[in-house]
Parts: C-alpha cells; sequence; structure tokens
C-alpha cells in the first residue's frame, strides 16, 4: 500500500523534475487534500478516478521516464488552459510497447492515478481491448452505440492489450472509429500493446497504424516478465 508520505514524495518529485507550477497545483487539490506536511488518502466527496483502478494496481504511480514525461505534457497544458479546474481536455496520445509482464498495465494506472494526486481532473476511462469489445457485443437492453461513445468520448482513455485479440472485420472496424475518433478530436489516449512494431499494421490495419503512427510517441519497456519473478 502507497502511505501518504509515499504519495507527497512522488507528487513532489514528479513537480520539481518537471518544473511544473506548484502553486497551481496545489490550488487545485481538494481544500482537504492541499499539502501542508502530507497529502492524506481519504477519499472527498465523489468518486476518485483511482477508485476505478483494479485493486492489482490500486497503489501504481508512474515511475517510467517516458511516461512521466507524458504526463508533464499534459498538466502543463491543462494548467495552461485552467478555467476553474485544472482539467485534461486535448493533448498528445501514447503508445506503450513490449513483451508481456514488463509493466505496462502498471504504468498506465500509474498515470491515471498520479494525474489525480497531482490535482489534474479528467473524464478519465481505462479497460483492456478485449473488455471493451465485450461491452460492444450487440446485447438485450444494451445500447452499444451509447457505451462506444462513453469510451471514445473520454477526455483522457487508457486502452490496454490493444491487438492482443483475434482480429476480425468487426474488431478492425471497432479499432478504426475509436482510434480516428480520438485522432480527428485530439483526445489524449495511452494504448498498450505486446505487438512488436512490425507488426502493428499486419494485426491492426493500416488505417488504424497509420493514424496511431501520427497521433502516439511510441514508448518500449523493455526486460524479463516480472510476473515470474514476484
Amino acid at each position: 500500500m502507497t502511505t501518504p508520505d509515499e504519495i507527497t514524495a512522488w507528487r513532489e518529485n514528479f513537480i520539481r523534475e518537471f518544473a511544473l507550477d506548484r502553486d497551481e497545483l496545489d490550488e487545485a487539490l481538494p481544500m482537504d487534500e492541499r499539502p501542508t506536511a502530507r497529502l492524506p488518502e481519504q477519499a472527498t466527496a465523489g468518486q476518485r478516478p483511482e477508485q476505478r483502478i483494479p485493486a492489482r494496481y490500486a497503489t501504481a504511480l508512474a515511475t517510467d521516464p517516458d511516461v512521466r514525461a507524458w504526463m508533464a505534457v499534459l498538466v502543463r497544458q491543462a494548467t495552461a488552459e485552467r478555467r476553474v479546474y485544472v482539467t485534461v481536455t486535448s493533448g498528445p496520445s501514447l503508445l506503450l510497447l513490449g513483451p508481456t509482464g514488463t509493466g505496462k498495465t502498471f504504468q498506465a494506472y500509474g498515470m491515471i492515478r498520479g494525474l489525480a494526486r497531482l490535482g489534474v481532473r479528467a473524464k478519465s476511462r481505462a479497460t483492456t481491448a478485449a473488455d471493451f469489445y465485450a461491452r460492444l457485443r450487440p446485447r438485450h437492453g444494451i445500447d452499444s452505440e451509447a457505451v462506444f461513445e462513453e469510451y471514445a468520448g473520454a477526455t483522457l482513455l487508457v486502452i490496454d492489450d490493444l491487438g492482443a485479440m483475434k482480429n476480425s472485420e468487426w474488431i478492425e472496424e471497432i479499432n478504426y472509429r475509436l482510434v480516428n475518433h480520438r485522432y480527428e478530436r485530439l483526445l489524449p489516449t495511452l494504448f498498450t500493446s505486446n505487438l512488436l512494431p512490425k507488426d502493428l499494421a499486419n494485426t491492426l490495419g493500416e488505417r488504424v497504424s497509420s493514424r496511431l503512427a501520427e497521433m502516439t510517441e511510441r514508448v518500449t519497456l523493455k526486460g524479463a516478465d516480472r510476473r515470474y519473478a514476484a
């Protein structure tokens, strides 16, 4: 479990590392979270973004330098565009590649949790590609298009394990619609995938891979499968 002191240290290090506007971010926090001696864990009114994070990643905070640098870009843009709250509304996207077990999902959820702890708000959604497709399958009483819009329209989206499912015309079309929607609207998205860079086009299709190439910074995590070492 991440202690309040560890959260405070992570936040302070992040602000210092990227020379962010501390006053703006401190003011963006709820009153009971503004740092005096420590940043408490208690939830404030409403559901925090990290309360929707799976228990396995409930204490994650982004550590990868490239993921943190991408977060800093989002924070600066949200701060510059601040009206009442520091809120993510647009920005660049990230494609996090690497073999199974290299920590891609940890970094993705650590990004969501880290932004919240910095005081940055976002209408965020996070899901695996497999779960996303499952929610869109035609079912009685379910408006699949409304479900699609919930994810496609989120101001900050994580799609984990893109390309892990066996491809089909239906999956390729869903991928294209989602990626194109976010590409056209400059909505920040973090995609993770086990695919090798050379396999992106063959697996996802040229329309999707072309847009991903333009809209995302590509980062590759390396190393052995950490789950076997745990």
